[in-house]
């Protein structure tokens, strides 16, 4: 069999696609690669965008895919300079792997969904070929068109875009909660460590601790960066029950952004739709999903494919690069002590005063 559309990826992106484009009969075949054991490494807030996002398409976020506690600010702290401030935020706590699992539970049965890693893509003379290992074997599929909707590390990208991003090394470790108490939700700025930024977030049972590293001698910022949290903070996180770690993109120029042609398409943050200043990515993957999906039903040839699915997604695109200039304002030490020492848009805590 010859797909329509091979989906390599089954995340908000690729769900998406998958569920809007199954509208018009055709043929799809989506690569799942998470599992419970092997799931993408996220601190799981649905930010205001990705709730506006959902709401756009009338989806109702089930309880289930929930996580306690609910959280309405969030403790920022600048380890160098020993400063913290409050900021109301709006985000939900969720189980980011339930949430994947209920998107994915919105397709159509008519889109064929199998478990497994794709290896290897090739154009053929009549389309595209596909290896995918699964857990019995390697299989080989046909396609007419690639959907590249596989994050960070996308192999579609690499294979068929020679336009490399800026990445970072996300690393997250999971603790059981103590008694002992501490924020629900931290954004933690270390330029000891990184020039990005780290969280703390109550999930459930647990606390996550994770970050944004450079590539090299991630790991050991991330332990040294852990080690001066707690030691600040007062507090032990104790072993950790697990570690998690994937690629993060930062997109700093428009081109950075590829939405693909010739029969191959790049969406979510494969296509680098992610915001550069707050890793956001569940708004813009859900977004791009949609937009190469409607231009896909609108739209007979490749060429008129790209052109649509580039004139949908470019107010975001400009969107997402105005991010990279608010990252500058968020990042740059000296501008972001004066920001917190004026308490610019900061909210004063009655049970939690701190000296700034």
């Amino acid at each position: 069999m010859v797909y329509d559309c091979i989906v390599i990826g089954a995340g908000p992106a690729g769900s998406t696609f998958a569920r809007q484009a199954a509208r018009k009969e055709k043929s799809i075949l989506m690569i799942d690669g998470q599992t419970e054991l092997r799931k993408k490494p996220c601190g799981g807030l649905l930010a205001p965008d990705s709730q506006r996002v959902l709401a756009h398409f009338d989806l109702v976020l089930p309880k289930k895919v929930l996580a306690d506690p609910q959280i309405f600010s969030v403790k920022t702290i600048d380890l160098c300079r020993k400063s913290i401030r409050y900021y109301q935020r709006y985000y939900l706590n969720m189980d980011r792997y339930a949430f994947d699992e209920w998107l994915l539970s919105l397709i159509p049965d008519t889109v064929d969904i199998i478990s497994g890693r794709c290896v290897k893509i090739l154009r053929q003379e009549q389309g595209f070929s596909v290896w995918v290992r699964t857990q019995e074997k390697l299989e080989v599929f046909q396609g007419k068109r690639i959907i590249g909707a596989d994050g960070a590390s996308s192999l579609v990208r690499k294979t068929f875009f020679n336009k490399p991003i800026f990445q970072y090394v996300s690393i997250q470790q999971w603790f059981k909660r103590k008694e002992e108490s501490v924020p629900f939700y931290s954004c933690i700025f270390d330029t000891e460590t990184s020039d990005s930024c780290s969280w703390m977030i109550y999930k459930d049972e647990y606390i996550l601790y994770g970050g944004c590293f450079s590539p090299k001698g991630c790991k050991k910022a991330f332990e040294k960066q852990k080690e001066r949290v707690q030691a600040f903070l007062g507090y032990s996180f104790g072993q950790a029950e697990k570690t998690e770690a994937c690629l993060v993109d930062r997109p700093k120029k428009f081109r950075d952004f590829v939405t693909g042609k010739d029969g191959v398409y790049l969406i979510g943050e494969a296509a680098g739709l992610i915001s550069a200043s707050s890793f956001e990515g569940i708004s813009s993957a859900i977004q791009s999903g949609s937009a190469l999906a409607n231009a896909l039903l609108e739209q007979k040839s490749e060429k008129g494919i790209a052109r649509q699915y580039r004139r949908k997604t470019r107010k975001l695109r400009i969107k997402l690069y105005l991010k990279t200039k608010k990252r500058w304002f968020m990042y740059t030490p000296l501008l972001r002590h004066w920001i917190m020492k004026t308490g610019f848009g900061s909210i004063r805590m009655e049970s939690d005063i701190e000296k700034v």
